[in-house]
Order: structure tokens, then C-alpha cells, then sequence
């Protein structure tokens, strides 16, 4: 994973929090871990975009030099906290992006990792952002209704971290194709981080492994943390890692993450995101909370949408735990995540084949011959994942075949 940009010093100072909102909103102050500006990368298109919006306002006859580029790195309630070379400051949205951006600007709802073209004027408590730049990339689920309306989880990510806690269940092979459908699709590159590698036994890390490796391929990045940072329990974590191939722990994810390149964490909630986001940082700054015993599952304890500046790495979004990952419209990603099953589909005697009883069904036929890539747990996650696409498209989009 190559790094798009190193880091320089800081060069933050806190701007007014805003007004009546000094009283809901964390103080910018005390959000010791949000990165600098230096930390973060903008692509020479945006830094061109945002250019090009201060010549339109000198052409209108508006101060250019209010005008600041900077990087959303938080969303609380609404009202984002914007790190610009400057300083970091919290802002408000100009009527024209309320009311659906400007012409041609293909987004006009803001996101984590957003960068933005914001007015500072003198005597304001807070900034006003004007302009969302170009995003290089756009991790987005569908959101319901049309086809076409998705919500963005962050933007101009370069990676996912598909966090999955371990146990003596089997790991979601199809949950973390999902991730990486997503991932891909949007334009980012897709590792694994198997969490609470304590809880399972020698024989269930050697088969979550390897399972992880049979859906994403044996060269995917993967990661493994345990809960026990001493003692018996974490030399044998570490033993069987060893044995495995895996990297382990801490340091592990942050390779992963190195610095110059922003990774957003995606998984259920229990999966032990904070908790891994709190040893990374080395300091107790992220709630969590208890797993029920009943079912294994965890209640949300992210509720804001925030960047998080890893020491010696790079920068991680911490997403609050997703119920629901649709993979509505993201067809591209499914064929990259899977392009071997995809290259045979287009072989089937019928378009409209589903890949379970048809004759002339090339994707059954590979399976059977056990080709390389056709494995029982691929070919199981792909089916699960067309099905589902197939479904949708059909009651959003006749148009479309899978």
C-alpha cells in the first residue's frame, strides 16, 4: 500500500466551537487525536478544484482570501470540524450546498475525510463550506429508495479495515466479501484485522485463516490482534500467528496503515473496533462497551464519525458499527472482488443465469472441475452476493442483468 504523502509538523490551533453549540459539541481542544494537516493527502485534482473556486469568487467579486482548503475530519450533529493549514475550526453549510450543491457537483452532502473549499470571514465564530472537492475515492452504502441514493461512510479513503472478531463461530467469509465488494468498487484497497484472536483455539485461528485467504486470495493483507496483551493466552496467540503466517498485533495494523495513507474500519458492532483504535493510540480515548453473552453481539458505542491519528502510522476513520451492508449498485466491485467466477458468468449459456441449476452454466462447471478460484467457500459467497444484487436491481432497475 503505497503512502500518498509524509508527514509534517503540526499546525493547529482550535477556532470557536460555535456559539449556542459550545454547549453540545465537544471542544476542538480536547480532540487531542485528530490529525494535523499534514498528515493528510490531497490529490493534485483537488488542490486544482480548489483553485479554481477562488478564482470564481474573485470573478464575483467576493474576498478570495477568506477562502481556506481543508479536510473534514470530524462530523458531529451536523456540524463538521474542518482541519485547514491554518487551524482546525467547526463550520456551517452554504445555502447553495443545502440546497443541493452547485451545478454540475456531483456531491453535496459532506463526509468524513471530505476535502472542502470553506469561507473564514473575520468576525464569524464559525466557517462556512462552500464547496466539496472532487473525492478520489467514496465508500458508500445504499441508503434505500432509488437506486441511486447511497450514503457516504467516508471519502478519499485508501483503504478498508474489515474488522471481525474471533470465536468459536466461524468468521462471515461473506460479510468480509461484502466489505471488500464495497471497497474495491469505491476505489480502495481492502485488508482484514481478525480481532479478539484469544477467544478461539489453535484449530478455529487455523480455520478462520484460511478461510479469510480462500475468499480474498492468499496474497490479502490480514492482520491479527488478541485481547490479552501478556500471559499464556497472548504467547500462544502469538505462537499460532507465527505458525500461520500472520502478522500480529498492534504493530501489524499499523503497517497496514502506514503514514500518508487513510484507512476507514468497517465492521459489526462488538467486533472490537474502539477497542483495537484505543491500543493503537495507546491511551483510553474511544468508549466501548460490553458484548451481550446471549448472542455474541455488541452494542454501538462510536456515535461521531471521526479521523483518528495513529502514532508512528497514518490516519484511521472510525465508523460506528453497521447493522446493514446493501451492496445495491456495486456490480464493478463484485467482478473485481471475484474476477474469475465473473469472466465465467459471462460464458453461461443464458444471460439471466443464476448459477444454480441452468444447463450450459459455466460457473458450476469450473466448480466442479475445481478450478483455481472456484472453491466451495468462494463460489458459496459470490452466489450469496449476485442473488442479492440480482433481487435488487430487479426492483430498482429492470434494466439490469447479473
Amino acid at each position: 500500500m503505497a503512502k500518498r504523502s509524509s508527514k509534517s509538523g503540526r499546525k493547529t490551533r482550535s477556532r470557536r466551537a460555535g456559539g449556542a453549540q459550545q454547549g453540545v459539541l465537544p471542544a476542538l481542544s480536547s480532540l487531542t487525536e485528530l490529525p494535523a494537516f499534514g498528515e493528510l493527502s490531497v490529490s493534485e485534482r483537488q488542490r486544482e478544484a480548489f483553485l479554481a473556486a477562488q478564482a470564481r469568487a474573485g470573478r464575483a467579486g467576493e474576498n478570495a482570501d477568506e477562502l481556506v482548503m481543508g479536510c473534514v475530519v470530524r462530523l458531529d450533529r451536523g456540524y463538521p470540524a474542518v482541519c485547514s493549514e491554518g487551524e482546525t475550526f467547526r463550520a456551517e453549510f452554504a445555502t447553495r450546498l443545502t440546497k443541493g450543491g452547485l451545478a454540475g457537483q456531483e456531491n453535496s452532502r459532506v463526509a468524513v475525510g471530505d476535502w472542502v473549499c470553506a469561507r473564514l470571514p473575520d468576525g464569524h465564530e464559525m466557517g462556512l463550506i462552500e464547496e466539496i472537492l472532487p473525492r478520489e475515492s467514496d465508500i458508500a452504502r445504499w441508503r434505500g429508495k432509488a437506486r441511486g441514493e447511497k450514503q457516504t461512510l467516508a471519502a478519499n479513503v485508501d483503504v478498508v479495515l474489515v474488522v471481525q472478531q474471533l470465536g468459536e463461530r466461524e468468521v462471515s467469509c461473506e460479510r468480509i466479501a461484502r466489505s471488500a465488494v464495497i471497497a474495491r468498487d469505491c476505489g480502495a484497497d481492502v485488508a482484514v484485522v481478525l480481532t479478539k484472536a484469544d477467544r478461539a483455539s489453535d484449530g478455529v485461528l487455523a480455520r478462520d485463516v484460511a478461510a479469510v485467504r480462500e475468499v480474498l486470495g492468499e496474497g490479502c493483507h490480514l492482520a491479527l490482534t488478541s485481547s490479552a496483551a501478556r500471559g499464556d493466552e497472548a504467547t500462544r496467540v502469538r505462537r499460532a500467528a507465527d505458525e500461520l503466517g500472520v502478522s500480529w498485533g498492534e504493530d501489524a495494523v499499523r503497517a497496514l496503515v502506514p503514514e500518508g495513507v487513510v484507512a476507514i474500519v468497517l465492521g459489526e458492532s462488538g467486533a472490537g473496533k474502539s477497542t483495537l483504535l484505543n491500543a493503537l493510540l495507546g491511551r483510553d480515548v474511544l468508549e466501548t462497551g460490553a458484548v451481550r453473552a446471549a448472542d455474541d453481539a455488541g452494542r454501538h458505542t462510536t456515535v461521531a464519525r471521526r479521523m483518528v491519528s495513529l502514532p508512528g502510522a497514518g490516519v484511521i476513520v472510525d465508523e460506528p458499527g453497521l447493522r446493514s451492508l446493501p451492496i445495491v449498485g456495486h456490480e464493478r466491485g463484485l467482478a473485481k472482488v471475484f474476477p474469475e467466477i465473473t469472466e465465467a458468468a459471462t460464458q453461461c449459456r443464458f444471460r439471466d443465469c443464476t448459477h444454480t441449476h441452468e444447463p450450459g452454466c459455466q460457473v458450476r462447471q469450473a466448480h466442479a472441475d475445481a478450478e483455481p478460484g472456484f472453491s466451495d467457500v468462494r463460489v458459496s459467497c459470490y452466489l450469496a452476493l449476485a442473488r442479492e444484487m440480482r433481487e435488487s436491481a430487479a426492483s430498482l432497475d429492470p434494466d439490469v442483468v447479473i
